[in-house]
């Protein structure tokens, strides 16, 4: 088990360091990302993350055990605001953030990118061996999602937007380390008895990255760095 968790932890921050060398990432650190780039991505993230409960009741089908299956629901539940203490669906708060920046998700059309990525977490999620949807969903998603948030709002702070309209991002930042824990619980318990998931919970996350990585160089090749266009909202053809 000790090699187990080595091997994962060791496989997440690989590509965790990856991710956040690509220089859309970057450049939300250092400044010089365009406000446009940002509400590009709010925009596409939108209709990627529209999926995000069917990407987890997808993968939660597939458990082998009613116990991780639980486990699970506390996070969809979350999700869907049906948690005490998270009344308001996070789909809803998303869509006020993209509100406040007067994007319109129902207007666009999806790019090319932000399909791939979807169906590359749909296939991981919709897979028998669970191990898949796992990796795909934890090592490509939930465990990455503070740092690449971070980023974000460290983006949207140098244009002076207040944490207030960011809000999601923020919320997300904390939340989504405990969705991570359970994951890579519930990863380790399968590893456990079949050491070799490891490798396909793995080769899922890296996978879900790779796709991240081209969705990022979509936005970039979109928007030049040395274009920085003032219209409120944004819509792709």
């Amino acid at each position: 088990m000790t090699q187990s968790i080595s091997k994962l932890e060791t496989s997440i921050k690989a590509l965790a360091t990856k991710l956040n060398g690509h220089s859309f990432l970057q450049r939300c650190r250092d400044g010089s990302i365009s406000l446009d780039e940002l509400k590009a991505f709010l925009l596409q993230q939108g209709l990627y993350s529209a999926y995000f409960t069917r990407y987890l009741c997808a993968m939660m089908a597939n458990l082998p055990s009613n116990d991780q299956v639980m486990e699970l629901a506390e996070n969809l539940f979350e999700e869907l605001g049906l948690e005490p203490g998270s009344p308001t669906p996070h789909h809803i708060i998303y869509r006020n953030m993209l509100d406040s920046f007067g994007i319109e998700l129902d207007s666009t059309k999806i790019k090319h990118e932000t399909q791939a990525l979807i169906d590359c977490m749909f296939a991981h999620c919709r897979e028998l061996n669970p191990a898949f949807g796992l990796g795909a969903l934890c090592i490509g998603a939930e465990a990455i999602v503070p740092e690449l948030y971070s980023s974000l709002v460290a983006g949207f702070r140098h244009h002076g937007v207040p944490d207030e309209q960011i809000h999601f991002l923020l919320l997300h930042i904390e939340c989504d380390d405990g969705h991570a824990e359970t994951l890579n619980d519930i990863m380790l318990e399968i590893a456990g008895s079949n050491e070799f998931q490891l490798d396909n919970m793995i080769k899922a996350g890296e996978q879900i990255i790779e796709a991240r990585l081209a969705f990022f160089d979509a936005i970039e090749n979109k928007i030049p760095h040395a274009v920085k266009l003032e219209s409120a909202s944004i819509a792709f053809t």
